[in-house]
């Protein structure tokens, strides 16, 4: 099977097959960022011990723990991540998440647009 398939109803992908992209928290494999979807990306993260501070002025962001533990800073909070913890980021929310091979699930809603990124 190729990255993706994107057909009239449905897309598939295989995000371990996607080259990985920087991001704030690390490193992220993005699927759906095709020119066919707006509704919404999955993004497979791996989160950098030092990741940056950052928000989102109109996205809002889907968390699940795949692997690993480390915390998340949500406005000056710090809360603890384990395999299973879901978050949900509204825009606004300064946010970072932290750990030693941490791998989270993130979905944006809508789908991510790096221009709706900004540091804190």
């Amino acid at each position: 099977m190729q990255n993706e398939v994107i057909e009239k109803n449905f897309q598939i992908a295989r995000l371990a097959d996607i080259a990985p992209t920087p991001c704030p928290c690390g490193q992220s494999r993005r699927a759906f960022m095709n020119d066919e979807n707006s509704v919404a990306s999955m993004h497979l993260v791996e989160i950098k011990q030092d990741s940056e501070l950052h928000y989102h002025k109109v996205m809002t962001e889907l968390y699940y723990v795949l692997e690993g533990e480390g915390h998340i800073e949500l406005d000056g909070q710090i809360h603890p991540l384990t395999p299973g913890t879901s978050v949900l980021i509204k825009p606004g929310c300064r946010h970072r998440a932290v750990g030693k091979n941490l791998k989270i699930l993130n979905v944006p809603v809508p789908k991510f647009n790096p221009d709706d990124e900004y540091p804190a």
